[in-house]
C-alpha cells in the first residue's frame, strides 16, 4: 500500500476517521493513525507525536466538535505526548493506562516513553467510555508495554489494536517493562474475541483479525522453538541468537530483534526452560 498523506483527515470507517502524523520509520512505517470516533462528541484515540503540524491537523478535523476524550493506548513517545497540547486546545480528559515506574539505576530502559505521561482517568479492564453516539470498550492487553490498551468500538466489530496488533509488522516486546508472557497471553485474549475489523495504530486496517492473531501466536512459538534448538547446540548471548535467527535482516531493525529475542529469555527463564549466566543461556539442566 501506498503511504497515504500526512495530516488529512480520512474515513477509515462508519464513524471513524484518521489523520497520520508525520513520523514515519522501520517502526511506525507511515507514521501513528491517529483515530477520531464519532461525530459532534468525538474521541481521538492515539493523539501520537508532539509535532505541531500534526497538532494543528488534528485540531482542524475536529473543528466545531467536542473532544469528549483522548485516549492513549500506551505511553509511548510516537502514542501520547500531542495529549497535552490537543487537552490544552479542547479542554478534554486524557485517559489511558497508568504511567509507567522504571528503575532509576536503569536510564536507558525509559527511552522510549512519555516520561511526562499522567493521564485525567486511569482506564481498568472492561471500563467503558462513552458520549453521543458511541462507546468505547477497555481491552487490557499488556506485552508490548505493561499499560497497553485495546479500545472495542461497541456494535460495530471494530477494535482499535494500538501496536498490540499490526497487519504490517510484528510488536516488539522490549524489556524490562515489555513482557512476552503477557503478551502471548494477551493474543490468546484476543482470539476469545469476535472483532472483525483492527484499526491498529501504525499500517492499516486488518479485516482477517482472528487468522492474525493465530498466525502471530504462531511466529512467537517457532521464534521460541528456534531459540530453544539453538540453545540445546550450546550456549549463546543475544547477539549470537539474532544473527542466527534473522539471516539478512536490515541492519536498522536488529537492536529490535535482539529485544524481542531478550524477551523470549526472560519468559523462557522465568518458566524454567532456560537459564543465564551472565549475558549466556543455555538450556536448563
Amino acid at each position: 500500500m501506498d503511504m497515504p498523506p500526512h495530516g488529512t483527515v480520512e474515513t477509515v470507517a462508519p464513524g471513524v476517521r484518521r489523520v497520520i502524523a508525520p513520523n514515519p520509520s522501520p517502526f511506525t512505517k507511515w507514521g501513528t493513525n491517529s483515530f477520531i470516533v464519532g461525530e459532534g462528541e468525538v474521541a481521538v484515540i492515539d493523539p501520537g507525536p508532539d509535532i505541531a503540524a500534526h497538532v494543528d491537523a488534528l485540531r482542524h478535523a475536529v473543528a466545531g466538535e467536542r473532544v469528549a476524550a483522548i485516549i492513549a493506548t500506551h505511553s509511548h513517545r510516537d502514542h501520547s505526548p500531542a495529549a497535552r497540547a490537543l487537552a490544552a486546545a479542547t479542554g478534554a480528559p486524557i485517559l489511558g493506562g497508568p504511567p509507567i515506574r522504571f528503575d532509576p539505576n536503569a536510564p536507558k530502559a525509559d527511552a522510549g516513553f512519555d516520561a511526562e505521561y499522567r493521564p485525567d482517568r486511569v482506564l481498568a479492564d472492561g471500563e467503558r467510555v462513552s458520549a453521543s453516539g458511541w462507546v468505547l470498550e477497555t481491552v487490557a492487553t499488556p506485552g508490548h508495554t505493561s499499560n497497553h490498551l485495546c479500545f472495542a468500538l461497541a456494535g460495530t466489530g471494530i477494535l482499535f489494536s494500538g501496536d498490540h496488533v499490526m497487519g504490517w509488522a510484528t510488536t516488539v516486546i522490549i524489556p524490562p517493562d515489555g513482557d512476552m508472557g503477557d503478551y502471548m497471553a494477551s493474543l490468546e485474549r484476543l482470539l476469545e474475541r469476535d472483532d472483525s475489523l483492527y484499526l491498529p495504530a501504525h499500517g492499516g486496517a486488518v479485516d482477517t483479525p482472528r487468522r492474525l492473531v493465530r498466525g502471530q501466536l504462531g511466529h512467537r512459538k517457532h521464534r521460541e522453538g528456534q531459540i530453544l534448538r539453538l540453545l540445546k547446540e550450546g550456549e549463546a548471548d543475544v547477539p549470537a541468537l539474532v544473527r542466527r535467527m534473522y539471516v539478512g535482516l536490515d541492519e536498522r531493525l536488529v537492536g529490535a530483534a535482539g529485544l524481542s529475542v531478550r524477551a523470549h529469555l526472560n519468559d523462557l527463564n522465568r518458566r524454567g526452560r532456560i537459564v543465564a549466566t551472565g549475558e549466556r543461556w543455555a538450556v536448563a539442566a
